[in-house]
């Protein structure tokens, strides 16, 4: 007896304690998502009357089901109106966004999950599970980390080395006999099977074997390979290249180790300077060596020392071709005209600045850059700076480079090391003489991208494994933010593409087609495989998760009845081919449903009998099946969609009946032990400068968080009506 009166004095403790905290949270929000709209009470008042949404749902029948809806976590996290209608009215919460890559890992791959762990604290401690959305996904990801583990990799360099580099070669291999085909200097050997054939005459000899007019060389150090055969050893010839005959041409002579047979012979020529000039002359200078030699062929290679770096113009902007006129871009304050091919900039005494070429006009990927500003000033000058920016935001790029002015037209050479693309790829160039004394013509800009060439590409082995790398760390980092909280995911999130179909007739998975609409995603399964992604993320999700986690493929358009739920047989083809390896474990299908009440009878009968086939076949799999992201627009009888303002009665209470629909035939079509539940995806419209389904009319409570008709027909739905 005594046991029992403490229990039931400590059950009637909570009691008060509970009572005590839902009075406390009523008095600090505005309860308004209890009511219908208080100015249309005729239509709306019998609202009030309903229950929260989840005391409809069945337990003894439905003991699995869980009532979801989708949240804006920093509103959750304010403990204000959000928390306490999604406290009240449903089982379960699903971050919209927080919980996904691109909002805990930033682009220079740093992990940050203190507003997941705080979301998930709150949600479990309010009595709510977390239904974690998504593992792995093509978009909202760290796009350029991500990319940044894909670049190539740099290789280590020997600074000693040497790369050799063709600048010149001439044969005579290819050359018909005859006589000596150069300027005679006194010796004159006939060209013979392919080669210049010098016989031996006891006198001094010299001649050409390459003239200057077919040798140019810039500066620098040289190796020459000269192809000769010789009949016997010889001791005395010299190769002289010179570039003239005055007192200032550079002569250098070389001697050559003459041996018997044919020979390649390997001469170092150090220092050439192109001065006087670029065409150096070649002389052989057998002198009076008892030998007869055949030259065949001689090339020279320059020697440098490998380049880790060069520049590549990826742009340039010039106004010496535009006539002249006003200033030709979106003024600033300061409008310099176009004259005599430049941008012409007079001072005023005023802080001034210019664009001198706009972001549509240079477009810049990802790296290291070098600006060159060919301009002209009447003085020197300090103060005059160039800014390169990629937008006006507080995310845009942007920086600064002082311009050494003087005297006179100049081009000057500035770094703009680390750009990085985003958030735009378009970058403005702006100039900014601000009070300079000083005149300016500013002529044109070359752009050059910095450019390693010590480095390859990687494998695409080691694209995987790095790629394998960076989920395993991103998904271990959110398991350990969730604390084992959150039991159930999607671990794939959107895979199917809905097209592109096999052999089998299952459609593709999504992949980069390399347009500009896909510059914003990352698509893991280009380097991963269609079948170790998901396959991946899978086994990393059950190595870092909970031991009884849950594992969904979340997908839209399964409900398709356009193609006969196509996209949904895919992907149960697609799941079996997954866990074939009988490893991989899929526990459950999410459909996202983002669907519309059509006023076409025809056309709304096809969509609801499409929705009942989805239920079907998802049912058949034995798999958990869930309606993750429920929401509904509204389309008139022509076929167009109709804003949230415009929604007549009659189309309210349509919509009602349709939710009504999808509820009742979930809880009919799908057995119990295969529920998992339904997550309204929008509690409330959408505002019209939403990113999502911007101005329609989806939610159960209008903007205002008044119930709607909608959220009649839901409880209706759950409730067996």
């Amino acid at each position: 007896m005594i046991t029992k009166k403490i229990k039931v004095s400590v059950s009637l403790c909570m009691a008060l304690a509970m009572a005590a905290l839902i009075s406390s949270c009523a008095d600090r929000f505005d309860q308004s998502y209890e009511m219908g709209r208080p100015d249309k009470q005729e239509q709306y008042s019998y609202l009030d009357n309903y229950e929260p949404l989840k005391n409809y749902v069945d337990r003894s029948k439905y003991p699995n089901f869980k009532l979801g809806v989708g949240t804006t976590v920093s509103d959750y996290l304010k403990q204000e109106l959000v928390y306490g209608l999604t406290n009240s009215n449903f089982d379960e919460t699903v971050a919209g966004n927080a919980m996904k890559m691109a909002s805990c890992v930033n682009e220079k791959g740093e992990m940050n999950f203190s507003s997941v762990t705080d979301y998930v604290s709150m949600a479990t401690e309010a009595g709510l599970s977390v239904y974690g959305h998504t593992l792995a996904w093509h978009a909202q990801q760290p796009v350029k980390w991500l990319n940044s583990l894909l670049k190539d990799k740099e290789l280590d360099i020997d600074p000693d080395a040497l790369i050799e580099t063709l600048i010149s070669s001439y044969s005579y291999e290819d050359k018909p006999d005859g006589p000596f085909p150069h300027y005679p200097m006194g010796c004159e050997p006939p060209i013979v099977n392919g080669a210049l054939h010098f016989v031996p005459t006891g006198n001094w000899s010299q001649f050409f074997i390459l003239p200057g007019g077919n040798n140019a060389l810039t500066e620098g150090n040289y190796l020459i390979r000269l192809y000769m055969t010789s009949n016997k050893e010889a001791a005395g010839v010299q190769l002289t290249i010179q570039n003239g005959w005055g007192g200032d041409a550079q002569n250098i002579t070389l001697a050559v180790p003459v041996e018997a047979g044919d020979k390649v012979y390997e001469l170092q020529l150090p220092g050439i300077t192109a001065a006087p000039s670029a065409n150096y002359d070649v002389i052989l200078k057998p002198q009076t060596a008892d030998a007869t030699l055949d030259v065949k062929k001689i090339e020279f290679y320059k020697l440098e020392s490998p380049a880790v770096e060069v520049e590549q113009e990826v742009n340039f902007y010039t106004y010496e071709n535009k006539p002249d006129g006003g200033f030709p871009h979106y003024p600033m304050g300061c409008e310099p005209p176009i004259q005599n091919g430049a941008l012409h900039f007079v001072p005023t005494g005023n802080w001034s600045q210019f664009f001198v070429v706009p972001g549509g006009n240079n477009q810049l990927d990802d790296g290291d850059y070098v600006f060159y500003v060919d301009m002209a000033s009447d003085k020197a000058a300090s103060g005059i700076q160039l800014t390169v920016q990629n937008g006006w935001g507080g995310d845009a790029q942007n920086f600064t480079a002082a311009i050494p002015v003087e005297a006179g037209r100049k081009t000057y050479k500035l770094p703009f090391p680390g750009l990085t693309g985003s958030p735009s790829k378009n970058y403005d160039v702006i100039l900014k003489p601000q009070t300079a004394d000083a005149t300016l013509d500013f002529y044109s800009l070359r752009v050059c991208k910095v450019v390693k060439l010590n480095s390859i590409p990687l494998t695409d082995e080691e694209k995987k494994d790095t790629l394998t790398w960076a989920m395993g760390r991103w998904i271990k980092g959110m398991m350990e933010a969730c604390d084992g909280k959150v039991k159930a995911w999607d671990v794939v999130n959107e895979a199917i593409s809905g097209g592109n179909p096999d052999s089998e007739g299952v459609y593709a998975l999504q992949h980069s087609t390399g347009s500009e609409d896909d510059s914003n995603n990352f698509y893991w399964q280009d380097y991963l495989g269609d079948i170790d992604y998901v396959r991946t993320a899978v086994r990393l999700a059950r190595e870092y998760g909970p031991q009884d986690i849950k594992l969904f493929i979340n997908d839209y358009n399964l409900e398709s009845d356009w193609d006969g739920n196509r996209k949904l047989k895919s992907l149960i083809k697609w799941i079996e081919r997954w866990e074939a390896d009988g490893v991989t474990k899929i526990d459950g299908i999410g459909s996202q449903m983002h669907i519309s009440c059509y006023m076409n009878p025809q056309t709304q009968e096809s969509k609801k009998n499409a929705i009942v086939e989805m239920l079907k076949l998802m049912a058949a799999t034995g798999k958990l099946v869930r309606i993750s992201e429920l929401d509904m627009g509204l389309v008139d009888a022509n076929g167009n969609n109709v804003n949230t303002s415009d929604v007549t009665e009659e189309q309210h209470h349509a919509m009602a009946d349709l939710y009504q629909f999808v509820v009742s035939k979930y809880l009919e079509i799908i057995p119990a032990a295969q529920q998992w539940g339904i997550c309204q995806w929008a509690a409330t419209d959408s505002p019209a400068n939403s990113g999502w389904r911007a101005n329609c009319p989806i939610g159960l409570w209008d903007l205002n968080y008044y119930r709607k008709h909608t959220y009649a027909g839901f409880a209706d739905g759950l409730s067996g009506k």
